[in-house]
């Protein structure tokens, strides 16, 4: 049976079939629980009433209550037909002006009648004026609340030129609270509400929609962002107790020649940040629990060693790794990383990429099938099915967010038996709120130290006014036999566009770096892979001073003598995007520098994400500041793909209080009952499981 809640959102009076398309298109709002779900992004205090005298164009939405004096349309049978209605109290009058609708506005209003108007005060040729505002008669009591606390709704302008105002939705809520009243099932434990002093959750939905007061109001927000980031808490702990219960890893038991060959051999100290990471790793491995770890840590403070280090230990029990990077030329930086520290010791290494001629797919293929191929590096090749080992025992999956969750899934499918370890590694600092709630379920290690002799990049920040003293500044740097990297922003709508600004600052630099005096490479997103891979290689090995790209080099190229970043139209890319690519520099032991290029007029938001790169090299700080001004779904450009979630209430970057809270009280309850058997916790059981058939199986994507 089709519970109230699933009921079609046709069947609220004042929809029908039609509104209710509209409404699926425009918010993806099907059921009444869609529709009591949207909940209001503010609220407006509508207990206050103002005189006219008191109005001032900066005020936001204020209410006046007076009458009716006179009525009349302007440039009537024009385009620019309005009608201006004179509305005044004892105190002075005030235009109401009305550009759509004007028909039905004058048969509703009638002269030398009290009102009660609702709008936003403007200023138009030196009068008060309120551009469609709401009128109400002072004894209209067909909303709930609307005495008080005002909610207001996101909504389309599609939607809002169907007639779907504010009040239409403050109307249909307002119904289906009604029709599902006596419906509404407690989510949480009453031990939860009682001992967390929670609101009961049909309270909390009714006061959310239509507070009585402030206090109500916050009470209601608390409870429904609570239980939001409590149930994801719940899930994402809940999978992580199964899998540390479940004895089925394979315990590598054994750290022998492989690892320890590799380790002596090692030119320098491993910091004391890598070393602990190891052993949390080693710990792991040992334990006879598969793991699934998250390592986090800036670029360039040696998270491949540590992969590397870890993989060997897989080798040293007779098992076989991957590395799985998101580039070509990422994967086979990695390769070369891996083949440096392995040179002479008897660790077979192979690479695949798209660019793996046939025949050596096939010498690859065959030595993971005999299992005499030890480790494979390369970028989602990898999971094609053509692709088999002979014991896979050990996974790295690097810039885990440009993997789909289907891709990282498919690795589990190379073997068979127990699954293997999975290390997974990014550069992108995440917010702790984010990493939580993404990585709920991983056992999270961070390398928060870089090398010793690494010093901080110096960001500056220049407009384009100020282009002739940039490369000036270049010019000297590369006489003192430094490299340049120049990058121009890559937006996905608008690839042509960015080419071409590619290509316009390639003609720039060109003249302004004349050859044979400067050599100048270039690597885009539209090249053949042998065209790029010969510029990059050209760049790689000194023989191009100036290295002009898209963001492709975000990730993945090290180049220790490239000791200058030139970001141009910084303000298009995001602070963890900025902070990614200033990682390529400041690689050697030279003063290394970031110059951010921007356009002459800038946003207040584009200001302050400059100032703090200039500030700070702290990646974490910057990637909580990032998350602060742009969201969580759009932090690195992923719009939404890593949250295998919906949030209606709760915000991460605002609740990380809320969040933690949630997340101790989760774990309290698994604690005592990990796999929430007991009849006291059949509630939280049912929920989960709901919830759970709502998203898609997240419990494989490390």
């Amino acid at each position: 049976m089709t519970s109230v809640w699933d009921t079609n959102i046709q069947f609220l009076q004042g929809v029908g079939p039609v509104r209710a398309r509209e409404l699926e298109k425009g918010l993806n709002i099907k059921t009444f629980g869609d529709l009591i779900h949207h909940y209001p992004f503010r609220y407006i205090d509508r207990t206050r009433f103002y005189s006219v005298r008191e109005i001032d164009p900066d005020l936001a939405f204020i209410q006046i209550r007076g009458e009716v004096r006179d009525m009349k349309i302007i440039g009537a049978g024009s385009r620019k037909q309005r009608m201006v209605v004179l509305f005044a109290d004892p105190t002075g009058s005030v235009d109401l002006v009305f550009f759509k609708g004007i028909r039905w506005i004058r048969d509703k209003i009638k002269l030398n009648t009290e009102y009660i108007v609702f709008g936003k005060p403007a200023l138009f040729n030196g009068r008060i004026n309120l551009v469609h505002p709401e009128i109400d008669l002072p004894d209209d009591q067909s909303l709930r609340g609307s005495a008080g606390l005002q909610a207001v709704y996101s909504t389309t302008e599609s939607l809002r030129d169907k007639g779907f105002t504010q009040k239409v939705f403050s109307r249909l809520i307002a119904q289906a609270l009604t029709r599902i009243e006596g419906h509404v099932l407690e989510t949480l434990t009453p031990a939860m509400l009682r001992q967390l002093k929670l609101m009961p959750l049909s309270l909390a939905l009714e006061e959310i929609h239509f507070p009585r007061n402030l206090k109500n109001l916050q009470a209601a927000q608390t409870r429904l962002k609570f239980e939001e980031l409590f149930f994801i808490q719940l899930g994402l702990l809940k999978q992580r107790a199964v899998r540390l219960r479940a004895e089925d890893g394979l315990r590598f038991s054994t750290v022998g020649a492989a690892f320890n060959n590799c380790y002596k051999k090692l030119p320098f100290e491993l910091t004391g940040a890598q070393k602990r990471v190891i052993k949390e790793i080693r710990a792991d491995l040992g334990s006879g629990r598969q793991m699934n770890r998250l390592l986090q840590g800036d670029v360039g403070s040696g998270k491949t060693l540590v992969a590397l280090l870890s993989a060997l230990i897989a080798a040293d029990n007779g098992y076989q790794a991957c590395m799985m990077a998101p580039t070509e030329i990422l994967a086979n930086q990695h390769y070369n990383t891996v083949s440096r520290f392995l040179q002479g010791q008897d660790i077979k290494v192979g690479l695949l990429t798209g660019s793996t001629k046939a025949s050596e797919r096939k010498v690859l293929h065959e030595s993971l099938q005999d299992g005499s191929l030890h480790l494979l590096i390369g970028t989602h090749a990898l999971i094609e099915d053509t692709v088999t080992f002979k014991k896979l025992g050990f996974v790295v999956i690097d810039e885990q967010h440009r993997f789909g969750v289907e891709q990282r899934a498919r690795l589990w499918e190379k073997t068979e038996g127990s699954p293997p370890h999975i290390l997974v590694m990014t550069a992108t600092p995440i917010p702790r709120t984010l990493a939580m709630t993404l990585y709920g379920d991983l056992d999270v290690s961070v390398i928060d130290e870089l090398p010793p002799g690494r010093q901080p990049v110096q960001t500056i920040h220049y407009p384009s006014s100020r282009r002739g003293t940039v490369y000036s500044f270049l010019k000297k740097q590369i006489t003192e036999g430094r490299q340049v990297y120049v990058v121009y922003p890559l937006i996905r709508e608008s690839e042509k566009m960015d080419y071409e600004n590619l290509e316009t600052g390639y003609r720039d630099i060109a003249m302004a770096f004349p050859a044979p005096l400067y050599s100048v490479a270039v690597v885009h997103g539209q090249q053949k892979p042998e065209d790029k891979a010969f510029d990059m290689n050209m760049f790689v090995k000194g023989q191009a001073q100036i290295l002009i790209a898209t963001s492709v080099i975000e990730v993945g190229v090290d180049v220790p003598n490239a000791t200058v970043m030139v970001i141009e139209s910084a303000e298009r890319f995001g602070l963890s995007q900025l902070h990614q690519l200033r990682g390529r520099v400041g690689r050697g032991a030279e003063k290394s520098y970031c110059i951010l290029m921007t356009g002459n007029a800038l946003s207040k938001e584009a200001r302050q994400r400059l100032k703090l790169m200039c500030e700070s090299n702290n990646g974490f700080e910057i990637a909580e500041a990032d998350m602060r001004l742009r969201g969580p779904g759009d932090l690195e450009g992923t719009a939404q793909s890593g949250l295998a979630f919906d949030l209606h209430i709760a915000s991460l970057a605002r609740d990380g209080q809320i969040l933690e809270w949630a997340r101790m009280e989760a774990q309290k309850i698994l604690d005592d009952d990990p796999l929430l058997d007991s009849e006291k916790n059949k509630i939280l059981r049912f929920q989960l499981e709901i919830l759970g058939k709502r998203r898609a199986d997240f419990s494989k994507i490390s």
